[in-house]
């Protein structure tokens, strides 16, 4: 019996592993601490005032829920992608340029693991966060296992493309997953190489970030390019399930800039370079980029969420959570390098608490779907 199984199912894991690293990202470079990532010791319950007391023990809880939702979603997901491909379908799916991309969502989950255990982990494990350079070296060795692996699947499924002959017309914002996935091994890979105090692995990770970052960048340009060109010559909006690729964009933008952020700080530690404004302008630029690009994306969806949001389950969906992930991730970078205002603090906690939503509305809809129960209200596809 053939499983009914699509790998942009991980969207929903690496969605939960995402907003388990808001709340990191938003106490790391929004609250004064120590030097270094912020951990659990760095703050000082007794002083705090009583709205932020609540605040922090709610991002604090945020961070534990996700990060256990992202870890169960992803054994039960990958429990069924190993299923899956043994099937004959997979082979059939791989060769097709129009829909093979998906596969790389369980890439991006993955590698969105490490980022859950680097970030909230870390936060909540004081052996793990006071010896954090003993895991640089084993950080890079897991990293670039799947670095070799995601390139190899990259290349093989960029050889498929130019192989196969398909129409060109059909494709969609879907195809961005390609710079997604190398954007997210990107990030990582900078992370090692800013956080190691060990010059061999920093360089290490450093080149090997630089390879699959110029590749991920080279993708997003070129597929954008023929993205748009492409709808100008359609006509109207694609199909709905399709619609939200749209913002896809904009987690691409968030990966390649802090990558590009993190790489000023591997320069700055290990080359002695002055990046100087550098940070603000990549940051800023990144943000500014992000912030009309997600509101002409959702002035497009308006009708969709208005007339068929609610009444229908795709696993598409989950593309709607990476954008506000990113979003509020991105926002908490640029309030620690730009001007740290008020707006921009509550504008971060208000897309934090949207995705949370929003998030719980789609996983209700999965598990209805899963279990059969769609009925007259929601149809599931």
């Amino acid at each position: 019996m053939k499983s009914k199984f699509s790998p942009l199912l991980f969207l929903a894991s690496l969605g939960a592993g995402g907003i388990s690293v808001i709340p990191f990202a938003f106490l790391n470079y929004t609250f004064p601490h120590e030097k270094g990532l912020i951990k659990m010791a760095h703050i000082p319950y007794d002083t705090l005032e009583l709205w932020q007391g609540f605040l922090f023990r709610f991002l604090e809880a945020t961070m534990i829920t996700f990060a256990v939702i992202h870890i169960v979603l992803s054994v039960i997901f990958f429990v069924k992608l190993v299923q899956w491909m043994r099937e004959d379908g997979y082979k059939k799916f791989i060769e097709n340029p129009l829909a093979n991309s998906a596969i790389l969502a369980p890439f991006i989950s993955i590698v969105m693991t490490m980022n859950v255990m680097i970030g909230p982990a870390r936060y909540f494990i004081p052996s793990f966060s006071d010896n954090l350079q003993l895991f640089m070296l084993p950080a890079l060795v897991f990293w670039g296992v799947i670095w070799l692996l995601l390139m190899r699947m990259e290349i093989k499924l960029l050889k498929t493309s130019f192989e196969k002959s398909f129409d060109i017309s059909k494709i969609h914002f879907g195809w961005l997953l390609h710079p997604f996935a190398l954007g997210m091994l990107t990030v990582t890979g900078t992370g090692i190489a800013a956080l190691s105090a060990d010059a061999s692995v920093a360089h290490v990770a450093a080149f090997m970030s630089v390879v699959s970052g110029t590749m991920g960048v080279f993708l997003l340009l070129v597929k954008m390019i023929t993205l748009f060109k492409s709808h100008f010559a359609a006509k109207g909006l694609p199909e709905r399930q399709f619609l939200p690729s749209f913002l896809i964009v904009v987690p691409n933008i968030t990966l390649y800039a802090i990558s590009a952020f993190r790489l000023g700080h591997y320069l700055e530690r290990h080359h002695g370079a002055e990046m100087g404004a550098y940070f603000l302008i990549v940051m800023v630029v990144a943000f500014a980029f992000e912030t009309w690009y997600l509101a002409f994306g959702i002035s497009l969806l308006k009708d969709y969420f208005r007339r068929h949001f609610s009444k229908e389950y795709y696993v598409s969906q989950w593309g709607l959570v990476c954008p506000l992930v990113a979003y509020a991730v991105l926002g908490s970078f640029v309030y620690n390098v730009f001007v740290p205002n008020i707006a921009l603090y509550a504008l971060i906690l208000l897309v934090t608490l949207a995705v949370v939503i929003l998030f719980f509305v789609l996983l209700g809809k999965h598990i209805k779907c899963a279990k059969n129960r769609g009925g007259s209200n929601l149809t599931c596809y």
